[in-house]
């Protein structure tokens, strides 16, 4: 039986819970296998979808009178799964939940169809949910660094977690890397180098270079740190000496974030927001920004595009306010 990731079920445990016939077990079983050994997908991502899929066979056994085997599954039409989000968006849930979970039940069926199993036109032409649009609001530079320093100078922790935490923070604002990204390097990625190689979404690994003031962040924090880490130890722990947790730094930037009167939007991907949209407002290009991020498509890039352009509309109205009245 294959391993499960830590907080996520077993390929059996996640097939066993899901309200399926006897003939669906098995393929759920490889589903969920394949996206923990090939797909290599977090643990969050799986309960995610193991989550989405079972609220979807859950429907179905009240919608079809009973649990659902290939051959239901074979004839679902598009009325049927559009049956299923009309009856998730009645449970509050909003377009961009939707978008998710249908993203998790199409990805069950591509397994379907990839290995001969059954094939779903109906899914096939479904549309997703309309998401909103939504412009990333990144901290003006001088937020960034305010932040940066407030988690150096917090008196209210220990020396060397007010060290851990401005390490976590400088690499998420001067290297772009997700919180994700940032919590997953080991006590061998340090010291760092002028560059770092990250395994990203989708398993995509990217190079990208390292700041001198973020490798100094980092060096300033193992000399305080009370842990004898080993090279395949976590590089930042908690309290425990076991990984830092995500909830854990959202929290310190909450608390951080209070002290400066920072806005809610002020958070740790705030802060990879930020880095690109500083970035090319200094002039950097698309296709460079594109792949330090690690984005798999220009277009998410461009998105940073608009956040300028709206800044500079906001400086133009307060300057000039009489402008389009």
């Amino acid at each position: 039986m294959a391993r499960s990731a830590p907080g996520a079920l077993t390929p059996d445990e996640a097939a066993a819970t899901i309200p399926a016939a006897e003939d669906v077990r098995p393929h759920l079983r490889a589903w969920y296998a394949y996206l923990m050994a090939e797909r290599r997908s977090s643990p969050a991502t799986l309960i995610a979808y193991h989550r989405d899929v079972l609220r979807f066979f859950d429907f179905l056994v009240d919608h079809l009178g009973g649990t659902a085997d290939l051959a239901a599954l074979a004839a679902l039409e598009l009325r049927d799964f559009r049956a299923f989000l009309s009856h998730r968006r009645s449970e509050g849930l909003k377009s961009r939940s939707l978008a998710r979970g249908l993203s998790s039940i199409r990805s069950f069926f591509r397994f379907l169809d990839r290995n001969g199993i059954l094939a779903s036109a109906a899914l096939s032409a479904l549309r997703s949910p309309r998401l909103p649009h939504a412009i990333p609001k990144p901290l003006s530079p001088g937020a960034a660094i305010g932040l940066l320093n407030e988690a150096t100078e917090e008196e209210r922790t220990a020396p060397w977690i007010a060290a851990r935490d401005a390490a976590v923070l400088t690499l998420l604002y001067g290297c772009g890397l997700r919180i994700a990204e940032a919590l997953s390097l080991d006590r061998r990625d340090a010291p760092l180098r002028e560059t770092l190689r990250i395994t990203g979404k989708g398993n995509k690994e990217r190079v990208v270079p390292v700041l001198a003031v973020a490798r100094e962040a980092v060096d300033d924090y193992l000399r305080l740190c009370p842990f004898g880490l080993m090279p395949e130890d976590p590089l930042f722990v908690g309290t425990r000496g076991r990984r830092l947790d995500q909830r854990a730094v959202r929290e310190t930037v909450i608390r951080l974030r209070k002290r400066l009167g920072l806005a809610d939007t002020a958070t740790p991907h705030a802060l990879r927001h930020s880095f690109a949209t500083h970035l090319l407002a200094g002039g950097g290009d698309l296709r460079s920004i594109q792949e330090l991020l690690g984005h798999a498509s220009l277009s998410t890039t461009q998105m940073y595009t608009e956040v300028d352009a709206k800044r500079l509309l906001d400086i133009y109205d307060k300057a000039h306010p009489r402008a389009g009245h």
